[in-house]
C-alpha cells in the first residue's frame, strides 16, 4: 500500500517546501489540478527534478486528446497521469498507448461516474494501471466520502491497482486501510496539519501496520 501526497493549493516554492517536510514518508507526489492550472507542467518538472527518488503524478484529469497530453506530461517528468473515467474509451486507450510508449502509468479518476462497478470493469479491460474512487471537494463539503465506493470497485476490478482519494485524514485512515487499496491519496489530511511531518509519519506507520 502506497501513500500519495496531493498538493492542490500551493505554488512551486510552497510545493517544494511541503514535499521536503514529508518526503521520507510518501511514495508519490501529486501535482494537483489547481497547481497545473496556475503553474503549468513546469510544476511537475521542478518537483521531479528536486525529488528524483519520488514518483510524480500529474493530475491533468484528461478528458480528450489523451495521447498528446500524456506525452507532454511525460516530457515534464510525470510518472503517472490521470484520465477521467467519464471520458470516451478511445481517450483512455490513447492515454494507455502513449503511457506504454513513454514507460509511464495511467490512473483513471472515477469522479462523477454513476455506475461505478460497471465502468470500473470497462476501464479495467482497457489496461490502465490504477482505478481511483474520488470524492471531490464539492461533495466532501456535504459530508460525503469514498469509502463505500472503494469496496465497490475492489469487487469489480481484476487487473488494475485500486486507489482512493478525497477527505482522508488520520481519524478515517484505519477504515480505508481495512478495505486494502493499493494507493491512498491524502491532501489536507497532511498539508492542512500544523505538524505535517508528524501527520505523514503517523499515516505511514498505520499503512505499514495494516498493509
Amino acid at each position: 500500500m502506497e501513500l500519495q501526497l496531493a498538493l492542490d493549493l500551493v505554488d512551486i516554492p510552497q510545493a517544494k517546501q511541503l514535499v521536503k517536510e514529508v518526503e521520507a514518508y510518501i511514495d508519490i507526489v501529486e501535482i494537483g489540478t489547481p497547481v497545473v492550472i496556475n503553474e503549468g507542467l513546469r510544476a511537475v518538472k521542478e518537483i521531479k527534478e528536486a525529488f528524483p527518488h519520488l514518483r510524480v503524478l500529474a493530475d491533468l484529469k484528461v478528458m480528450d486528446a489523451a495521447g498528446y497530453e500524456v506525452m507532454k506530461a511525460s516530457e515534464a517528468g510525470a510518472d503517472i497521469v490521470t484520465v477521467l473515467g467519464a471520458s470516451e474509451d478511445m481517450t483512455i486507450k490513447g492515454a494507455v498507448e502513449e503511457a506504454r510508449k513513454q514507460g509511464k502509468q495511467i490512473l483513471v479518476d472515477m469522479i462523477a461516474v454513476k455506475d461505478l462497478a460497471g465502468r470500473a470493469r470497462e476501464v479495467d479491460a482497457l489496461g490502465v494501471d490504477y482505478i481511483c474512487v474520488h470524492t471531490g471537494y464539492d461533495l466532501q463539503a456535504m459530508g460525503q466520502n469514498s469509502f463505500a465506493d472503494l469496496l465497490t470497485i475492489k469487487s469489480a476490478v481484476k487487473h488494475a491497482k485500486t486507489a482512493i482519494a478525497g477527505g482522508i485524514k488520520l481519524s478515517t485512515l484505519p477504515e480505508v486501510i481495512k478495505a486494502n487499496p493499493d494507493l491512498v491519496i491524502v491532501g489536507g489530511g497532511i498539508t492542512g496539519q500544523a505538524d505535517k511531518q508528524a501527520a505523514a509519519a503517523e499515516m505511514r506507520q498505520l499503512i505499514e501496520q495494516g498493509a
